[in-house]
């Protein structure tokens, strides 16, 4: 498990696909190195896309990163990390990207992201975490909530659980201000 001996720690999420000249990194490497700058320690899957850009926008501004890894991956972590977390089994790396963190961030990404907002946001609905925020950033996730409220058993009470950013410094602020 992750130490929480340098700050607050929060955990971002998305996809691994994104190159470094996409929007989506753009923005992921600006908040890793906005909550680099309020002081916040930043998780992150460890890998490539959306972990490597938030990692490095918070290494470039002096911050510190977690990486938690799988020992079954056979790709390397990206090379901004400052700590790796191994772990054996996709359940625990979930654990170690959660149970530390004082809020999530989730940009857009695959169902690796989805998993890991599925079980941030159940375990805030039945009290198994403090209330703590959870920021959804860029367009697509209104479309995506909408569609769960329709065909799911989502109520506007779950939503309430959900922040929702256009970008890093809308992201950054609901942070700053409920972490």
């Amino acid at each position: 498990m992750i130490e929480n001996t340098e700050g607050k720690i929060v955990t971002i999420f998305g996809g691994s696909k994104c190159s470094a000249d996409s929007d989506e990194y753009k923005d992921a490497r600006d908040l890793g190195g906005r909550l680099a700058e309020a002081g916040f320690t930043i998780c992150t899957g460890g890998y490539l896309g959306i972990m490597e850009a938030a990692s490095r926008g918070a290494r470039e501004k002096g911050g510190r990163v977690f990486g938690i890894v799988m020992n079954q991956f056979k790709s390397e972590p990206n090379r901004y990390l400052t700590d790796k977390v191994a772990t054996d089994h996709f359940y625990d790396r979930l654990q170690n990207l959660i149970t530390r963190s004082v809020g999530f961030v989730a940009f857009r990404g695959g169902m690796g992201t989805v998993t890991e907002i599925s079980l941030v946001w159940n375990k805030l609905q039945t009290g198994v975490l403090p209330r703590r925020p959870l920021v959804l950033v860029g367009d697509c996730w209104k479309s995506v909530v909408d569609s769960w409220t329709e065909n799911l058993v989502v109520s506007n009470a779950d939503v309430g659980f959900l922040d929702f950013a256009s970008n890093a410094e809308e992201a950054c602020q609901v942070i700053t201000k409920k972490a």
